[in-house]
């Protein structure tokens, strides 16, 4: 929507593409991207997680794609749904500036988020509230936000630290293994379609699955409804992804999931 809003006040062109996800080959990914790529592209934006249906995209790989044909432009990574569910360090994806929410797999409280700029960016990008220095080259300058709770600051703290107390592998490793759990046994019912990657290397906890001849909204509805399931229903306005999202995190049982297909196995035979 911020791309959006910017192309609606200041006139710049969006070009967006339209992955048919899922896909389990580098070069499709990377061409698809290349080939957007012009002399008068700015900004690439990579999703390192497609938060639809789980897809983990090549980040590294199409951002150096993307700057031999176009030297100049630079690389914006949104780290969403990877930050503390994949095992990476931030420099390792390619991008000049990454971002992502806290809430989601860190579990730390609402309203926290993660910018990360690279060294020589930073004098260059103005802060939307500056403190007085806005060309500095401290990244401290986008911490000048006024009133703002420190409660929930110090909670991420906290979240952090439990977060490297299980390990960035071991979690990633964990989350993979619960989503393999349950969408291999999915898979096997007649008229349900797991639409998200079993290959580690593109997709981890999240997946999507569909049901022959069910809306995904009608699928949530019933898991809700008739088991206290919390599913997400999404059809995506091109139409080319359509199913129910399940995202398990760590503290999720095996009991759960197999609560969850059960429940998948009674949504297909109604």
């Amino acid at each position: 929507m911020l791309w959006k809003q910017r192309e609606k006040r200041d006139g710049i062109k969006l070009v967006w593409l339209d992955l048919k996800l899922p896909i389990e080959d580098d070069a499709t990914i990377i061409n698809a991207f290349e080939n957007a790529v012009t002399s008068k592209t700015k900004v690439v934006h990579i999703t390192h997680i497609v938060n639809w249906i789980g897809q983990i995209l090549p980040s590294a790989k199409i951002a150096a794609a993307c700057r031999k044909k176009n030297s100049n432009l630079e690389v914006l990574v949104d780290g969403a749904h990877s930050f503390a569910h994949l095992d990476y360090k931030i420099p390792e994806l390619g991008g000049d500036y990454f971002g992502t929410s806290l809430h989601k797999w860190l579990c730390a409280p609402f309203g926290n988020g993660l910018l990360w700029v690279k060294k020589e960016k930073i004098a260059g990008l103005y802060p939307i509230f500056s403190n007085d220095k806005p060309d500095g080259d401290d990244i401290k300058k986008f911490e000048t936000l006024g009133t703002r709770s420190f409660p929930t600051e110090q909670a991420t703290g906290v979240a952090l630290n439990f977060h490297n107390g299980i390990g960035s592998k071991r979690k990633e490793e964990r989350l993979r293994y619960l989503k393999n759990y349950w969408a291999n046994k999915a898979k096997d019912i007649k008229g349900v379609k797991i639409h998200t990657s079993f290959k580690p290397e593109y997709a981890c906890a999240l997946a999507l699955f569909s049901i022959e001849g069910k809306k995904p909204s009608e699928v949530e509805a019933f898991l809700f409804d008739n088991h206290k399931i919390h599913t997400v229903g999404i059809e995506w306005e091109l139409g080319s992804i359509s199913g129910v999202r399940v995202t398990p995190h760590i503290y999720t049982s095996l009991n759960d999931l197999d609560r969850l297909v059960e429940a998948i196995d009674k949504c297909a035979k109604k």
